[in-house]
């Protein structure tokens, strides 16, 4: 399994007049996690897509469990579960600073070749590169 985490400080911008923060902005929240994933296993999404894959979106869930507000920092964690072939679930949690779960859901993206238009399977440096995180003590 893969665990990062990151952390976010939530701007006015994203807030409503009550100094919520808007739903819409989760998903924000969410890609901003997942773009820090990948960052954190050597590679870019801008490195993906200069090989020609897209990584869009097939599905998204969101459940709103507490309210995060402007000034807090929000502690986002994202987990890969297991390495993926075509589809790429990728769950998120977001944490305030009171370590409280606010939200949490869930991301489907496909590996989708630009050129063919079509799916495609994961990158090799991609799936090497996430494959460290799934290797047991023993291997």
């Amino acid at each position: 399994m893969l665990i990062h985490e990151t952390q976010v400080r939530v701007y006015y911008e994203d807030t409503d007049k009550m100094g919520v923060v808007y739903y819409g902005v989760y998903p924000r929240y969410y890609e901003i996690g997942r773009t820090e994933m990948i960052r954190s296993l050597g590679i870019s999404y801008k490195e993906i897509e200069e090989t020609n894959i897209l990584l869009p979106a097939r599905s998204l869930s969101i459940n709103y469990l507490k309210s995060a507000y402007y000034d807090d920092l929000l502690t986002i964690r994202t987990i890969i579960e297991t390495i993926p072939k075509v589809k790429f679930p990728i769950k998120t949690e977001i944490y305030n600073q009171q370590n409280e779960l606010i939200n949490s859901g869930e991301v489907v993206l496909a590996f989708f070749d630009a050129v063919t238009n079509k799916p495609c399977r994961i990158p090799e440096k991609f799936r090497q590169a996430m494959e460290v995180h799934f290797k047991s003590p023993t291997d």
